[in-house]
Order: structure tokens, then sequence, then C-alpha cells
């Protein structure tokens, strides 16, 4: 709580004699939320957020810039409603919307340019995700709430639409650089131009950090450890979690009258796996990762009257390879030791081929009507494992019988198999104006799947221009979760075993939304929800099974006020309450309180300073794990940024959780690790960029 009076007295500072100075650079005067309040994702049609039939935010590259982000996590957590939390192993993030969490997070939606980046075989982001860099980032649109009706399965509890830049948004060739805490080295190259006619952008991003060390006071080894009859001594705690990587990431977009042709590469490499796949820690074990896009899209206005006609072909290809150690050297499971520890290399390949075909049609007076069909080829086409145990079960459970050596079981005993998933669709989707400051946004999708059958996502939004000021919002939608290939496909795995008869996820949310302009420079967002969720897959008790059932209602109140001709503010609190109707009890780990606020002051015309508060509370356990409410905590950011420190040269010093807060993201029941994943500490980063037209 200290902290936050101090960054509380340290925004007041920021606040006062804010009109000191003149200014003649165009961008000082524009407000802090002008170029942040048009969105795609809630329609396929650019619309400001307020007459969205959505609940929706938007981060612009300008407030990226001024917030001194280093990956999207970093973003996300500024949305809200929506908390990042972290899986122990890899620390993979959970974005945690409205209170629905699960440790793969299938729940949400990633899309890069409209297109998802769904690992099928997890329904995450990847196994060795590692995290996305920002400098290409040109907006981030999010919507919370169902999206499925638009983009089909796992637009669940929200959709996250990455947008990268184009031409007109880099300026010749820029790079940058950035070094700071935790021996990390970032660096970046940007170019728009053209080539044979074509605008051209290309975007490369690289990455070297050992990652934060905060210290792990026990893991699960240390309760094994603590059984005499095993009597070992094994586990490596106490010990700083694992979290060095290596990346690149590269993007080519090149346009040219209706045509777009987009190529992407993101390699991963020695990966470390956080606090453990077995939330035991493991110095040794990595992953390497590569994930390859491409797409080419096809847009005319021109060749129907009255019709927009959009086809579009893409190809997501990814690899993860893994050499873990799940258990660490000398552990003893009751079946013997392993000297060497207990190792395990699965690796999945997937590709994923798309066709769409989308149309908007405008000939009937006051209706705007989409259609669209397409066809999803997901393909886990090989899987292959090396380990040095097998799995036995006995009276007591499961249990590792070491082999003696690392053996090939790829033919024998694999942890998953080799499927396909063939997915068709279709969709319909009218905006009709039928009064004056009245919109009815009505749509429907179909989507059959070859491995569970079909399932229907409508959608409803009335949008009402209250007066000149307010806009008036009521919601409904559905939709549904497919199941992982880990769900419906998991063999010689006796505590998670697969079933294919698995039905998909479903929730049906209803939302009233307010949108305010108070003035020129105050806007105000509210709403309220509710959400009833059904048939939610879990290991039950070892076996998926449709088993669950949740509900959950709350609010979230977002400002964007520009204070003063030089300040800026920018804040939001969310509240959500969430019950698991098997156990009834709260819903288990995500915060029901998160108060967010940023301030962004311009001291002179170069110089400018930004700082934020992350304030998360009233975080639950989950039925039956007898630990104590996980702590809150409150982390404060500061970045001093120069923009023409130099011509065309940038400077920025950021300070992150700028009081070394103790803060700690819960691991899963019943508490392998006792005292959960901490955060990273005090860092310091500076960064330096040019530009060449």
């Amino acid at each position: 709580m200290n902290n936050i009076v101090t960054w509380l007295f340290f925004f007041c500072v920021l606040s006062l004699n804010s009109s000191a100075f003149a200014f003649d650079d165009e961008d000082a005067l524009i407000e802090a939320y002008g170029d942040e309040e048009f969105l795609y994702l809630a329609t396929g049609r650019k619309q400001t957020v307020s007459q969205a039939p959505a609940v929706a935010s938007i981060v612009s590259a300008k407030a990226i810039r001024e917030m001194g982000a280093r990956d999207i996590d970093e973003i996300l957590e500024t949305i809200p409603g929506l908390h990042v939390s972290y899986a122990a192993g890899g620390y993979s993030p959970i974005y945690q919307i409205r209170g629905i969490s699960s440790d793969f997070n299938p729940q949400v939606l990633m899309l890069i340019n409209g297109l998802p980046i769904t690992n099928i075989f997890a329904g995450n982001r990847s196994q060795a995700w590692a995290g996305m860099p920002v400098e290409n980032i040109s907006r981030i649109e999010v919507i919370r709430g169902p999206g499925s009706a638009l983009y089909g399965a796992d637009a669940f509890a929200g959709t996250i639409n990455i947008i990268t830049k184009n031409h007109t948004e880099i300026n010749g060739i820029e790079v940058g650089a950035s070094a700071g805490s935790f021996d990390e080295y970032r660096g970046w190259l940007q170019y728009s131009g053209a080539l044979a006619g074509w605008n051209t952008v290309f975007s490369g991003q690289v990455l070297d950090t050992h990652g934060q060390h905060e210290k792990v006071d026990a893991d699960f080894q240390s309760l094994l450890d603590a059984n005499p009859l095993l009597a070992t001594s094994a586990s490596l705690a106490p010990n700083g979690v694992s979290l060095g990587r290596q990346s690149l990431d590269t993007r080519i977009d090149i346009s040219k009258d209706e045509w777009q042709i987009r190529l992407g590469y993101q390699g991963r490499r020695n990966v470390e796996v956080g606090a453990g796949l077995f939330s035991t820690l493991d110095n040794e074990g990595e992953a390497d990762a590569d994930r390859y896009n491409a797409d080419i899209t096809y847009l005319t206005k021109n060749l129907i009257e009255d019709w927009e006609l959009k086809a579009q072909y893409s190809f997501f290809n990814t690899i993860t390879k893994s050499d873990l150690v799940l258990l660490p050297p000398g552990t003893n499971t009751g079946a013997g030791i392993f000297p060497n520890g207990v190792i395990a290399e699965p690796d999945v390949y997937e590709r994923h081929n798309r066709i769409d075909l989308s149309a908007f049609y405008t000939g009937i007076n006051k209706h705007d009507i989409r259609i669209g069909a397409g066809f999803h080829h997901q393909d886990q086409y090989k899987i292959e494992e090396k380990k040095n145990f097998i799995t036995a079960l006995t009276p007591f459970g499961a249990v590792l019988v070491p082999l003696g050596s690392v053996v090939d079981v790829t033919n024998t005993t694999p942890f998953n198999q080799e499927e396909t998933r063939k997915i068709y669709y279709a969709f319909v989707q009218d905006a009709w104006d039928f009064a004056p400051d009245w919109t009815l946004t009505a749509g429907l999708r179909y989507d059959d799947y070859s491995d569970f059958g079909s399932t229907v996502n409508p959608r409803l939004a009335l949008v009402w221009q209250t007066s000149y000021r307010l806009t008036s919002k009521l919601l409904y939608g559905r939709s549904f979760r497919a199941p992982s290939f880990a769900e419906q496909f998991n063999i010689n795995n006796p505590v998670a075993v697969g079933n294919p008869n698995l039905d998909p996820e479903i929730i049906d949310t209803y939302e009233i939304a307010f949108d305010y302009k108070a003035s020129e420079d105050l806007r105000l967002g509210f709403n309220a929800f509710y959400y009833e969720m059904q048939d939610i897959i879990r290991f039950n008790p070892t076996t998926a099974n449709n088993t669950g059932e949740q509900t959950g209602h709350g609010v979230e109140l977002e400002v964007k006020w520009k204070a003063t001709k030089h300040l800026s503010i920018n804040g939001n609190y969310a509240y959500q309450s969430s019950e698991d109707e098997a156990t009834n009890s709260d819903a288990a780990d995500a915060p029901q309180q998160q108060l967010y606020i940023r301030a962004n002051y311009a001291l002179t015309p170069v110089w400018s300073i930004n700082s934020q508060l992350n304030h998360v509370m009233d975080r639950q356990r989950a039925a039956g794990d007898l630990r104590s409410d996980i702590d809150d905590y409150s982390i404060v950011d500061i970045t001093l940024r120069a923009r023409e420190i130099a011509p065309n040269i940038e400077l920025a010093v950021s300070a992150r959780n700028v009081f070394d807060e103790d803060a700690f993201e819960p691991s899963l029941a019943p508490g392998l690790i006792p005292n959960d994943l901490p955060l990273a500490g005090r860092g310091f980063f500076v960064e330096l960029r040019t530009s060449f037209n």
C-alpha cells in the first residue's frame, strides 16, 4: 500500500505547472486517445470503439512506446479485465479474462493480422511461446467476451488481434537496440519502401536474455525429498527460475492494388523451462520452436457493384522440440533411482492450411451485410518422443519406472498421436440501422468439425446513440472452445488420458455497456457482464471429460483523460466474481479486482515521462487447496524518453517494478510449488533508436 501512496504522490508532482511549456510539434497536441479509438475486430469494418457492437479496447504503437513495453504481455496487462498470469512450465502466459483461467489458456484466441496462431496440441500459442516483441506492432485490438460468431473456435473469453505495421507507419529505415537487467539485449531493424512497384515492409527483431532469476523456495521434488521412504535430497530448491532464451522474429509485408502477401518467421532457441513442467526446478531443460506463416489476400471493392470481396489463403507451420528434465538427478520415484534425472524429449509438428472467403454487401438500404465461408485443415503430422522411463499403474497411483537410458518410444509408447482435423464453416452478419441512432447487429456462424461434429454460435448487439455524448449497448453472444489434441488423443499417460468423444466448451455471455464522452478531453467507458460456461473440459479424475460449469459476473470501468495540454491519463478498474459450480466456490487464481493507472507527461518539447501502476487484488485458491490466499501486489514502472535528443535519435530509460515489490503468480493446486511463482524484481533498461529516410 505504501507503494501506491508513493506513486500517487509522484503522479501529483507530475501534474504541477503542467502548462509551463509551449510546443511547436503537432504530435504533442494529439489527444491521448485519438488514434486508438478505431478497430476492425468487432465486425470486420473499421468503426469507433464506442459504436462497435462489442466491449473492446485498443492499444496503439504510440501508447506502447510511451509505456516502454518490451513484450506483448506488458501491453495486455493494461487492458481492463485482462490479467497476465503464468504457468510453471516455461512461464507460459495465461491470459485471464473475466475470471476465466486454465493452465494452457485455450479459452483466448490470439490472432496476428486476423489469422489464428493457435497450437492444436495444447490449444494455446505453443509450448515454447517465449513472448513476442513489440516494435513491429501497429496496434492491438482486444475484445472481452464472445467472438465465435465471427472467428470460430477459442474466441471464448476474449479475442486478441495483433496488427503489424504497414508501409505508411515506418519511415524509411528504422533501427534500435536496448539492454538492461537480467542480461537482456534486444535489437531491431525495420524498412519501408517501394520495390518494383510493390509497397514493401520488412521487420527483424532479435532477443538474447538470461531472464529473471527470482527464487523458488521449494518445489515438487522438495515434497518427494521429505518422504523418509525415498531417502533423497535431489531438489534444486531454493533456487532461481530458469527463463533464458534467444529469439528471432521476422516479417515481410508486400502489397499492390488489390493484393497483399505476408510472410513471417518466429524462431525460439534455448527456451528454458521456468519452474519446470512438473513444478520441479530444472536448470538443464530447454525447448526450441520454429513458427512459419504465410498468407495471400485479394481484396476488391470494384469487381461487382455494392460488393466488397475478400479471398485469402494462409499457411501456418509450427515445430516444437523439447529436452526436459522432469525430475532432477538423484530422484527416487518409488520404483527406482534416476541418476541422471527423469528425462523426456517430446516433439510436436503441426501445419495449418486455411481458405477464407468473405464479402460485404451494401445494396440494401440501411443494411451492411457480411457473409463468409471457409475451410481449415489442421494436421498434427509428426509426434516424436524419447525418454528414460515408463509409467506403471500401481494400487497407490502412477509410478515412473527407470529404463536406464534414454530410449526412442515414438513407435511404441508415444505421448500423443498423429491426427488431423478438418473444419468447414459459414457465417452471416447484418448491421441494420433500423431507426435514427439505432443499430442492430445480428450474426450466426456454423462450424463443422471432422472429429466432434458441428456447433452454431449466434450474436446480437443493439447499439443506441443515446445522445451526442453517450452511446449505450446491449450485447449477447455464444462462443465455443474446441478440444485440444492433448485432451482428445493423449495416450500412455495414466494421469492425463485423452478422450476422442469430447464436446466443445460453451459460454453464453450477456453485457450492457456505456461509452460517455464527457468533454473533448475526457472519455469514460463502463460495462457489466454475466456469463455461463458449460461442458468445461477437465481431467477428472485422469481422463478428459466435459465435467465443469462456471458462472461469472462483474464490471469494468475505463477512463481516458487529457488533463492538460501536456498530461494525459489512462486508467481502468475491473471487478469480477466467478463461481465453480461443481464445488460452489470461487473460481481459482484469477484476480477479483484490478486497478491500472498510466500517466504520460511532457516535461519539455523533447523530454517526456511515463509512469504506470498495476494493482492486482483478491485471488482465491482452488477448492481443497489449503494454502492461504495469494498476496496482492502493486507494480510501478517509469519510463523517461527523449524523442529528439539529437537529430533522428531517440533515447529512453525505463525502470520496471521501481519499488522492487515481491510479486507472485499462483502455482496450481494443490501447491507443488508451495510459495507460488515469483515475478521479476526491479529492473533497468536503456533504449536507443534512429531512422534514415
